[in-house]
Order: C-alpha cells, then sequence, then structure tokens
C-alpha cells in the first residue's frame, strides 16, 4: 500500500525560524524547534485540538498559527507553571517556555552575541555614564 500525498502536502514548514519535515507527525516533527520537548509538544497539540497522527505537512495555515501562538502564550491557554522551562524568572519573576528565535544556520561564533535562547526580540540595554 502506499501513501497518497494530499495536494496542499507542504514537505518543509517554516515555524519560530525553524524548518520542520512535514512527512513526520505532528507531534514529533515540531520537537526540531529548540525548547520543544514531547510532552510539551503533546500538551500544544491537544490545546489547539490537532489530531496527533496527522503529518506536520497536512496542516493548514489557521492550525500552524494555532500552534505557534500557544506556544508563545502558554500561560493564556492555561498550561500549568509546573510545565514550563522557566519558572519563575529570577530577574523578572515571570514563567515563561523560551523558543529560541537565533536562526539555524548561524555557526558557534555567532551564538555568542546571543547569549542563548531569546525570547521575543534582543532588547538593547542603554548605559548611562
Amino acid at each position: 500500500m502506499s501513501l497518497v500525498i494530499p495536494e496542499k502536502f507542504q514537505h518543509i514548514l517554516r515555524v519560530l525560524n525553524t524548518n520542520i519535515d512535514g512527512r513526520r507527525k505532528i507531534a514529533f516533527a515540531i520537537t526540531a524547534i529548540k525548547g520543544v520537548g514531547r510532552r510539551y509538544a503533546h500538551v500544544v497539540l491537544r490545546k489547539a485540538d490537532i489530531d496527533l497522527t496527522k503529518r506536520a505537512g497536512e496542516l493548514t495555515e489557521d492550525e500552524v498559527e494555532r500552534v505557534i501562538t500557544i506556544m508563545q502564550n502558554p500561560r493564556q491557554y492555561k498550561i500549568p507553571d509546573w510545565f514550563l522551562n522557566r519558572q519563575k524568572d529570577v530577574k523578572d519573576g515571570k514563567y515563561s517556555q523560551p523558543s529560541c528565535s537565533r536562526p539555524a544556520h548561524q555557526d558557534h561564533w555567532a551564538s555568542w552575541s546571543y547569549r542563548g535562547c531569546i525570547q521575543e526580540e534582543i532588547k538593547s540595554v542603554d548605559l548611562v555614564c
């Protein structure tokens, strides 16, 4: 039996600066994003009402947008605080699930300027003399 590919099948998805293989099942495909593991992926997909056995390339644009918004705002969708990677951050006291926004094609020398994963954007600090 052969696999029949739908007409709107995407072989590569671009989600949060990461290429995702469209042939893999969605629950395991989004684990390619840095900061997203299997357990977090399952919770996000259940909150987005997406079938876990669906292939990543079969998702519609609306479903991809729902997954992205839930991953970026987990507390608004009632994902418990103990489930997040960064619980009560030392600097600002917020709970968050950091996902890396650094492009994957950069080498390790470029990562020195980023100082690890960045949640939304690099914030500049003004120095006062």
